[in-house]
Parts: structure tokens; C-alpha cells; sequence
């Protein structure tokens, strides 16, 4: 091990993925939902210096952990924004995913339930998800509004979608250029363009102390127990089991971090890492964590222990004290992030075979509902049950593993669970 290319590599990881410690915050303390800005930056720090550190010292891989992209939309503006449910709660339901998730990593189900689920719906998931925070990002940014007839339409092109459209210049050129700070540049840019122009005011300090007041430990466990709210929970951790996954067999398999068997290697450790991540963000404040898939690039760098993610942590623990500064930034300026990780998330779609009906079309139900229901659950339970309805249809009743009865099942009643007379005398 080379010390000094571990630490390149730790920071490279670090300044790629560097943007979520203001893109978090942003989206989980948009209005309507109570929750402090400071407070989630503190928890999103948090989370990615703990985890991150953990995935280095426990699961001994170079991948560091922060809270995910398009769960925490699916946190903001459908679980809090339009289910209605206290943050506090949905803290709550972030915590027993994170439970579930860890009895499912340290158990062979895990691997059972990794097995059973086809390539075409975990690719699904991810792609409408890339959907559903491309959606919000358009909507940060104005080029969407709502409309009562059409129920979205064009916004006004103003001040904010120019720089918008600013920072995805940037971002683009910067990620031409393969570097580790495009996102952050692109943030940077607008925030110094917007202002220079006067539409966003400086703080009175640069500077201040973590949050540990607003949102940590302000989760409520109990509450979260409510029988409405299990197809959140049951979405949050099917989510969170998909992304973590795909992303350490993807980028192992980039990377040749395999085994002797070919399989990726400490996968078990890094999974128990990541299901610490879920319900340990539910105690410090924010949506919940995963292993993220920037981290590709401090492995290209040179990056082959636990020690890159043991200097990635470290490189966190600065953007403890910077809130007000990250409290500057405008929610267009982090735009383009969203929108060009939800391209990113959308590029595998090729890869579903849309020409059979048994195998396209619950992988197009999976993507559409995602982000016209903004619902990641909606997506998943529909894709389990169509999948296991066509298979049977067409006769390909053998190829349907057993697991995937029993989920398709439980995504029925879980779906009878949130749309029936009895749910809503639950919600009441």
C-alpha cells in the first residue's frame, strides 16, 4: 500500500462527491417540511464522515458514504411534502429501513433477495429515480412550473434559469475535463454570480459551530410504526439494497476489487456499512446514507484499501463549521447537479430489453410511476407485481423465482395497505 496514492485518491473521492454536503441540506430543508438547514448539513457531514470512515476502518474498501441522491427527494416531497407526515416521523421510517436493512445484510436474505429481483427492474428503479430528481431539478431551476390544465408546463425563463443554464455549462465542461470539481464549480459560479447580481445576501458570518440541536435525535421511532407508513419503509429499503449493490458490484467489477471467487470483495462488510448509514442518518437528521458511486474516481486515482476512505472521511470534517456559507447557495445553483446525476442514473436503461412485453413493460411502469406518483415505492411494488403477473401470461411461469411471488404478494398488500378505506382511517 502507498500511502501518499491513498490520500490523492481519498481526496479526488472527496471533492467529486463533495456537492452533497450543500445539495442535501437544499433539498431536505425546502420549505413546508420544518427541517433547519444547518441542522441537516450537520447530520449530512455527519453521516459521510462516520460512515465513510467506518467503510474504510470495518469493511477495509475505498468507498466513501453519504446520504443518496433521489431518496432524499423521495424523503422531502413525497413522504413529508405530500404524504403529509412529520419530519420527525420520517426520520423514523428512515431508522427501521436502516434496521431492516441490517437484518437483511447479516442474514443470507440479502443475497436471496438480490438474486431473485430481475437486472431490468433494479435497472428500472434507478433510472426513474434519475427521472424524479431530474424533474425537481428542472423545477429548482424554473424551467417547470405547475399548471391546472396540463399539470406542468414551461416556467418563465428568468434570472435563475439563465445561471441554471450557467452552471450546467460549467459543470459539462468541467465533467468533459474529467474533474473531480465539477459539480462544486458549477455550484460555485452561480452562487458567485447570483451574488454579484444582489439576489442572494452574504451572511453575518462565514463561519459557525455544528447543529446538534434542531434535527439530532429529533427522530420519532414509534410514530413510524404506523401500518400506513410500511410501504415507505419497504420502499426506502428495496431502494437502498438496489443502489447498494449495484454500486459495489459496478464499480468492483471497474475496478477488479474481486475476490479469488470473482465476487466483490468484503461485499458483506460494505453492505453492513451501508445499513449503519440508514438507520444512523435517521438518528442525526437526514435522509439515509450509501456507498456512493463517485467513488470510482479516488479508485482510478490509485485507490485500493480502506485507507482512501479513511482520508476521504477526514476531508469532511472542515464542512462542519461551514453552514452559513453553504446556507448561500441558491437552490439553482445546485440545479444542474440534479438534473446531470439524474442523466447519469438514466444511462443503463439501454440494457432493458423492451421488446419482450413480460420484460419491458414492468420496467417502464417501474420508471414512469417513479417520478408521476413521486413515489419510489409506487414504482418498486407495481414492477413486482406486473412482473410476476406477465411472466405467467406469457408462460415463462418457471423462470419466476420464488422470492419474487412473495414479493409481489406483499406489494399487493401493501398497495391495498395505502389506497384503501382502512389506510385512510390509519393516515387519520
Amino acid at each position: 500500500m502507498n500511502l501518499r496514492t491513498e490520500a490523492i485518491a481519498g481526496i479526488t473521492t472527496f471533492f467529486t462527491m463533495a456537492y452533497i454536503v450543500v445539495v442535501n441540506p437544499t433539498i431536505l430543508s425546502t420549505p413546508g417540511t420544518g427541517m433547519a438547514f444547518s441542522g441537516v448539513l450537520t447530520a449530512t457531514v455527519l453521516v459521510c464522515f462516520v460512515m465513510t470512515l467506518l467503510m474504510g476502518l470495518y469493511a477495509k474498501l475505498p468507498f466513501a458514504v453519504a446520504p443518496g441522491m433521489g431518496i432524499n427527494a423521495f424523503f422531502t416531497f413525497t413522504i413529508i411534502l405530500t404524504q403529509r407526515v412529520w419530519w420527525q416521523t420520517a426520520l423514523g421510517i428512515i431508522f427501521w429501513a436502516g434496521v431492516l436493512f441490517l437484518v437483511i445484510s447479516v442474514t443470507p436474505i440479502r443475497e436471496t433477495i438480490a438474486k431473485a429481483i430481475p437486472a431490468e427492474l433494479r435497472i428500472a428503479t434507478a433510472t426513474g429515480i434519475g427521472i424524479f430528481i431530474t424533474f425537481i431539478g428542472l423545477k429548482n431551476a424554473g424551467f417547470v412550473t405547475s399548471d391546472p390544465v396540463t399539470f406542468v408546463k414551461l416556467g418563465t425563463l428568468g434570472v435563475p434559469s439563465i445561471l441554471s443554464i450557467v452552471g450546467l455549462i460549467v459543470t459539462v465542461l468541467f465533467l468533459i475535463r474529467r474533474s473531480a470539481l465539477a459539480y462544486l464549480a458549477g455550484i460555485f459560479i452561480v452562487t458567485l454570480v447570483a451574488f454579484a447580481a444582489g439576489r442572494i445576501q452574504a451572511p453575518p458570518s462565514l463561519f459557525s459551530r455544528p447543529d446538534f440541536h434542531t434535527v439530532f435525535l429529533k427522530l420519532d421511532i414509534l410514530g413510524a410504526l404506523k401500518l400506513s407508513l410500511l410501504p415507505a419503509i419497504v420502499g426506502i429499503l428495496f431502494t437502498d439494497l438496489f443502489d447498494s449493490i449495484s454500486t459495489f458490484i459496478g464499480v468492483a467489477h471497474a475496478a477488479d476489487l474481486l475476490d479469488e471467487n470473482g465476487n466483490p470483495r468484503n461485499l458483506r462488510q460494505g453492505l453492513i456499512v451501508d445499513s449503519f448509514a440508514t438507520f444512523g442518518a435517521g438518528l442525526v437528521g437526514t435522509s439515509s446514507g450509501t456507498a456512493y458511486i463517485e467513488s470510482i474516481a479516488g479508485i482510478d486515482s490509485g485507490g485500493r484499501t480502506g485507507m482512501t476512505s479513511v482520508f476521504t472521511a477526514l476531508c469532511f470534517l472542515p464542512c462542519f463549521f461551514l453552514a452559513p456559507l453553504a446556507g448561500m447557495v441558491p437552490v439553482y445553483a445546485t440545479a444542474p447537479v440534479l438534473i446531470l446525476v439524474g442523466a447519469s442514473m438514466f444511462k443503463s436503461v439501454h440494457h432493458i430489453d423492451f421488446r419482450k412485453i413480460e420484460e419491458g413493460l414492468p420496467a417502464f411502469l417501474t420508471i414512469i410511476l417513479i417520478p408521476l406518483t413521486f413515489s419510489i415505492t409506487q414504482g418498486i411494488l407495481w414492477g413486482f407485481i406486473s412482473h410476476v403477473g406477465l411472466y405467467l401470461v406469457v408462460g415463462r411461469r418457471k423462470e419466476i423465482h420464488p422470492v419474487m411471488y412473495a414479493l409481489a404478494v406483499i406489494a399487493i398488500g401493501l398497495l391495498l395497505l395505502e389506497h384503501s378505506e382502512f389506510a385512510r382511517w390509519l393516515y387519520a
